[in-house]
């Protein structure tokens, strides 16, 4: 099974100690349906590399209404970055829509090593690159975007997972009622 260690290392070159050594960094957990990895106001010092299933993160509003942030499906990696880099307490809830195997692994985790060389431009650096890419995208899209063009964005972000995800959770993503969101759904499928 793929590992973060994998992702970013990609096809450089490593030896088995220093491979040994930063598995030792990376704890692989499963965990089920609906568990908590992290919640509003705790600090957030670890992040979550899914290997199988499907995590989410979310903010919870005054008024006790669930915000989806993003969705972490298999080979993707989700946390709170902000909270990691600025030391503050995590805006974020994190949780497992489907039972999944991750790792859990702390941001420092390569840097702390100091034992390898990563290329920058390698295909998987390039990757991550990509996903935070997708999260500024997403922001963007927010607010200044029809909701059709949200859900469409939607598609192409996640196009496997949208058979996996309630539809109460893909309209709550897209900032919309579930209702709305059966109604774009209804348009979109008859325009296509």
């Amino acid at each position: 099974m793929k590992s973060i260690i994998d992702t970013i290392i990609g096809n450089e070159k490593v030896s088995d100690d220093i491979m040994e050594k930063l598995r030792s960094h990376v704890q692989v957990k499963r965990v089920a349906k609906g568990d908590i990895l992290l919640r509003e106001n705790e600090k957030a010092s670890r992040s979550f590399y899914v290997q199988k299933g499907l995590l989410r993160s979310y903010v919870i509003d005054k008024k006790g209404k669930e915000h989806i942030f993003s969705f972490a499906p298999e080979d993707w990696v989700i946390s709170d970055i902000a909270s990691q880099m600025q030391h503050t307490p995590s805006r974020l809830f994190i949780d497992a829509i489907e039972d999944s195997e991750i790792e859990i692994f702390d941001r420092y985790v390569f840097e702390k090593s100091a034992l390898i060389s990563i290329n920058p431009s390698s295909a998987n650096v390039q990757k991550l690159f990509r996903r935070i890419s997708a999260m500024q995208d997403r922001i963007i899209m927010l607010i200044s975007a029809t909701a059709l063009e949200r859900y469409q964005d939607f598609e192409k972000t996640y196009p496997n997972i949208i058979q996996r995800v309630p539809q109460k959770m893909i309209a709550s993503y897209l900032g919309i009622t579930p209702e709305a969101l059966s109604k774009i759904r209804g348009e979109y499928a008859r325009n296509k």
